[in-house]
């Protein structure tokens, strides 16, 4: 089971992926192990399985590694080790699966043809539907990138509309204070020289009384 990351979007689609790829795997694991079983057709149709499992998990791997650049730096180098794992297993399986479609003995059998039978061409449309289903899923999974993305650039905008607000405000709140400083000085001021004259005076009108 995928480990769970942040609560983020785009971790959450990160971790979709890694346990869709866990399945796939599986899967893939499966098929090479029944190939080294088969011989002629049933071998050949194992291989093709095989070869459509592979792309799959070839597909939610780059996915995988753009939905990773969503993700926060700190979460990040905790999943990369887990990403490497899923690279060197994938390749081993390309691996695998070449040295076992390169055995085309067992592959082909004596029933290889140059000539695509009925059967064979019935494959091919199965083939071609189920491409064309796979590129359903990876557009859908672009998609969903690109949604996160899209999501992550507005809250950036927002952040930046925040802080400049935050800091158009503390800029006019300082020159408010500074105004009312310089007011608050001004009438001290003021009130100091009044204070001296009404002293003269009164030093004056008591020298003449005295």
């Amino acid at each position: 089971m995928a480990n769970p990351l942040d609560t983020d979007a785009g971790s959450e689609l990160f971790s979709n992926y890694e346990a869709e790829l866990k399945l796939v795997q599986a899967d893939l694991s499966q098929k090479l192990d029944q190939i080294t079983e088969l011989s002629g057709e049933p071998r050949k149709s194992a291989v093709r399985l095989a070869e459509r499992s592979l792309e799959e998990a070839h597909e939610l791997l780059d996915m995988m590694r753009i939905e990773k650049q969503n993700i926060p730096s700190a979460t990040r180098s905790r999943i990369n080790p887990r990403f490497r794992n899923f690279e060197t297993d994938i390749d081993a399986a390309k691996r695998k699966l070449k040295t076992l479609s390169d055995d085309r003995s067992a592959l082909f059998g004596s029933r290889y043809s140059d000539n695509p039978t009925k059967d064979d061409q019935l494959e091919q449309r199965q083939q071609l539907l189920t491409g064309t289903d796979r590129l359903d899923r990876s557009s859908q999974r672009l998609r969903d990138s690109q949604r996160v993305a899209n999501e992550t650039e507005e809250i950036g905008r927002g952040t930046l509309a925040d802080l400049q607000l935050q800091r158009e405000t503390i800029q006019h709140t300082r020159a408010t204070m500074l105004e009312s400083e310089g007011m608050a000085t001004n009438r001290i001021i003021t009130v100091a020289i009044i204070t001296v004259l009404v002293l003269l005076i009164i030093l004056v009108v008591y020298s003449k009384f005295k």
